[in-house]
């Protein structure tokens, strides 16, 4: 049988992660969060003291990084990093690496690979319209930048994060307009994704939307 892919894209805490987990779990697919990949290697540059701004310098540390997906864990050079790349200053950082389009070809070799060994589901930015142009299903998730900023202030907080509501709304906005602006491969709806509003409705409703669709 043929590997099944859906795609599920949209913006920063749309959440494409919460409801792509579910549907993976809900299926037996292998999830593979895409955003998380550019997160680790932006965590290695912080970690290594490279400058955002240096592409030349991204990439070639990017070249030199080993990422991987097991058991919905994220391998960075053979280490799990779950939480490290969920920081508030990976986060301020990762849409100027993911923007990098020699750091997009690297990661978008390593999602169609896996995709091509399993059915998964993946989010991200650019799956439907970039990375599985061919995906069975598309999905492009949204919501207002108040209410995205709402869902990671309550993430962070929960945390421990001491973060100001506004600042998260206002970084959200920041990313958005990254996103959508870079040259390659930016932030756009596929044209035959099914857009779904996730503002005001509970995971379980999106869920069922979702399902509702594929099966």
């Amino acid at each position: 049988m043929k590997n099944l892919v859906i795609a599920i894209d949209g913006p920063a805490g749309a959440g494409k992660s919460t409801i792509a987990k579910i549907i993976a779990k809900e299926l037996n697919i292998n999830y593979i969060d895409t955003g998380a990949m550019y997160r680790a290697v932006t965590l290695k540059c912080l970690q290594n003291n490279i400058n955002i701004e240096d592409e030349a310098a991204v990439i070639k540390l990017a070249k030199e990084t080993e990422i991987d997906f097991r058991d919905n864990n994220i391998y960075l050079d053979g280490n799990i990093v779950n939480e490290e790349i969920r920081s508030i200053e990976v986060t301020s950082n990762v849409s100027n690496v993911a923007k990098i389009k020699e750091v997009r070809y690297l990661m978008v070799d390593v999602q169609r690979e896996i995709g091509t060994r399993n059915s998964v589901i993946l989010d991200g930015r650019d799956i439907g319209s970039y990375v599985f142009p061919n995906a069975d299903y598309k999905f492009f998730l949204i919501a207002t930048p108040e209410e995205r900023g709402s869902r990671r202030y309550k993430e962070l907080t929960e945390k421990g994060v001491q973060v100001k509501l506004q600042d998260v709304i206002d970084d959200i906005i920041k990313r958005d307009e990254i996103d959508s602006s870079r040259e390659f491969a930016p932030l756009v709806k596929a044209e035959d994704a099914i857009e779904i509003d996730t503002t005001g409705k509970s995971i379980e409703d999106v869920v069922n939307s979702v399902l509702n669709r594929i099966k």
